[in-house]
C-alpha cells in the first residue's frame, strides 16, 4: 500500500511538471504577450506538495528503501518555490517581461535537469 502511494505521487509530481513546463512552451511563440497561465501556477503548486510529500515518505516508509539525498533536494526545494511565488504573483497580470517569463520556464527546466543528472 505504502510503495502504491508513493507511486500515486511520483505520478502527480510528473503531471505537475508537465503542467508547469507545457504551460510555459505554450507561450514560447508569443511575442510580447507572454502570460504566467493558469497551467503554470498550478503546476507548480503541485509539484511544491507532491515533492515535499515523496520526502517524507522517503524519510518515514522503511519498507520503500529509498535514501533521500538532503542537498539535492533542497536545491530542488529552493528553485521550485522560486518559480512558483513568481508565477503566484504575475499569475494575474495580463502580460509579463519575456525575461520574467524566460526565467521561470530556465529554473523549471534546470529543475529538471538537476533531478536527472544530480
Amino acid at each position: 500500500m505504502v510503495e502504491f502511494l508513493y507511486d500515486l505521487l511520483v505520478v502527480l509530481h510528473f503531471l505537475g511538471l508537465a503542467s508547469l513546463i507545457g504551460g510555459a512552451l505554450v507561450q514560447m511563440k508569443a511575442r510580447g504577450e507572454r502570460t504566467i497561465n493558469v497551467a503554470m501556477v498550478h503546476g507548480a503548486l503541485t509539484q511544491v506538495v507532491t515533492g515535499l510529500l515523496l520526502v517524507a515518505m522517503q524519510e518515514m516508509a522503511d519498507s520503500l528503501n529509498i535514501d533521500p539525498d538532503h542537498p539535492k533536494i533542497g536545491v530542488k526545494l529552493v528553485v521550485v518555490v522560486v518559480v512558483t511565488v513568481l508565477a503566484w504573483i504575475n499569475r494575474s497580470r495580463p502580460t509579463v517581461p519575456d525575461g520574467l517569463y524566460y526565467l521561470v520556464f530556465g529554473l523549471s527546466v534546470g529543475n529538471v535537469l538537476v533531478a536527472v543528472f544530480w
